[in-house]
C-alpha cells in the first residue's frame, strides 16, 4: 500500500512516514497540493493524507481537483480550532473522513483502515484466492506470494494482477487494462503508464513474473506458471 502523504510541514511529514513506515506501509511525501496532484496523477498511489492549512493552495482546494480526476481514498488532518467546519467543508470537497490534530498512532491507522475497508468495494473484486502455479493471489487478505515468497504491491499493481490471474490467457489491450483499472480517470492515463504498471509488476514477480506475456500488437496476458 503506497500513501502519499501533502503537509507543507516538514516535520508533521517525517512523523507520520515513520509512523505508516513501521506499520508496513510504504510513505511517499509532498511539501505543496501542487506537488501531490502530480504524483496522484502518477497513478501509483493508494491513499493519501492531506492537511488541510497549507502554503498555497489549501487541503480542500486540492481534494476538489484530485477527485476531477481520481478516486483515491482521502483522509484530511484538520486544527482543533473550526473543525467542524473543517469536516463539513472537507467532505463537501470529496474527502472520505477527518482527523484531528493532534491524534494517535492508533487512531490514525484505524482511521485508514476504515476507509480502506469501504473503499475496498469499489475497485475490481476477482475470486477470494487466484493462481497460476508459481503466483497466488489472496483478494481477502491483500496479498500476493510468488514462488512462495510474499510480495508487495501497490493497489493498482495488485488488481493489474488480479485480472490477469482472474482470466488466465486472455490478451488484454492496453486501453482494456486503461478502462479496466483506471475507469473514468483513463482520460487521464496513458499506454506507457500501462507499460510502466507491467514492468514494474513483472520486476517485484521476480522469475515469475515471466508468466506475463507480451503479445506483440495486441497486449498483454498471463499464462500458467
Amino acid at each position: 500500500m503506497n500513501i502519499l502523504v501533502i503537509d507543507d510541514e516538514q516535520t508533521m511529514r517525517d512523523l507520520l512516514a515513520r509512523t505508516l513506515n513501521e506499520a508496513g506501509y510504504l510513505v511517499q511525501q509532498a511539501s505543496t497540493g501542487e506537488r501531490g496532484i502530480e504524483r496522484i496523477r502518477e497513478g501509483d498511489i493508494d491513499f493519501v493524507i492531506l492537511d488541510i492549512m497549507m502554503a498555497g493552495q489549501d487541503g480542500f482546494s486540492v481534494c476538489r481537483q484530485v477527485r476531477e480526476f481520481s478516486d483515491v481514498p482521502i483522509l484530511m488532518l484538520t486544527a482543533i480550532a473550526g473543525s467542524e467546519a473543517d469536516k463539513i467543508n472537507g467532505l463537501r470537497a470529496g474527502a472520505d473522513d477527518y482527523l484531528i490534530k493532534p491524534f494517535s498512532r492508533g487512531e490514525l491507522l484505524a482511521r485508514i483502515e476504515a476507509i480502506l475497508r469501504r473503499a475496498k468495494g469499489a475497485a475490481f473484486k476477482p475470486e477470494p484466492v487466484l493462481s497460476n502455479g508459481r503466483i497466488e493471489l489472496n483478494e481477502t487478505m491483500r496479498r500476493v506470494t510468488a514462488d512462495g515468497k510474499q510480495v508487495t504491491l501497490t493497489r493498482k499493481e495488485f488488481d493489474l494482477l488480479a485480472l490477469f490471474l482472474a482470466h488466465p490467457g486472455q490478451v488484454f489491450s492496453r486501453e482494456q487494462l486503461m478502462e479496466k483499472l483506471w475507469g473514468e480517470q483513463a482520460l487521464n492515463v496513458t499506454t506507457r503508464t500501462v507499460d510502466t504498471h507491467i514492468k514494474t509488476l513483472r520486476i517485484k514477480l521476480g522469475d515469475a513474473g515471466a508468466a506475463i506475456e507480451t503479445v506483440w500488437g495486441l497486449g498483454y496476458k498471463v499464462v500458467a506458471g
